[in-house]
């Protein structure tokens, strides 16, 4: 009988392992993307989770970008945020503020607005959010990275 349920434990803690997926990802947009940027979104998921806007969510001016990330993220309750173009040029950059103590480890909601005006060749670009490293040390240096589309 003690192994029948020490059997059954077993098969309930492998079930639940293999199906947990990290917690805040929507996981409805994620599989129609490349398959790098989509592992390296679910790799930032316990350091930094967007809720909007989703990875390839199309997006029009004035942007409002609204999430969680740990602590460890922010320097002086903010971190910096840029707006590409397909081609990597910076159209827009702002700083996104902590929305509570960021002096912790535990996750603390942000919100930014940047303002852009919409290139004029190809509709895709990206969002960055960049981990603020005030030592400068690449040891430090940390960003999330999510394709967008730009709308009329």
């Amino acid at each position: 009988m003690k192994k029948i349920i020490l059997i059954i434990i077993i098969l309930a803690i492998v079930i639940v392992v293999m199906t947990w997926k990290p917690q805040n990802i929507n996981t409805d947009v994620l599989p129609d993307m490349d398959p790098v940027q989509k592992a390296e979104i679910e790799s930032r998921a316990n350091l930094i989770r967007l809720e909007t806007p989703l990875p390839n969510s199309t997006i029009t001016s004035p942007l409002n970008i609204r999430g969680e990330a740990r602590g460890v993220w922010f320097f002086e309750a903010s971190f910096p945020i840029y707006l590409t173009d397909w081609d990597g040029l910076i159209i827009a950059e702002g700083y996104a503020t902590a929305e509570g103590e960021w002096m912790t480890t535990e996750f603390v909601p942000f919100t930014a607005t940047l303002t852009f005006k919409n290139p004029t060749y190809k509709n895709n670009g990206s969002l960055i959010l960049k981990k603020d490293n005030p030592s400068g040390l690449p040891l430090h240096d940390d960003a999330l990275e999510i394709p967008i589309f730009f709308g009329q």
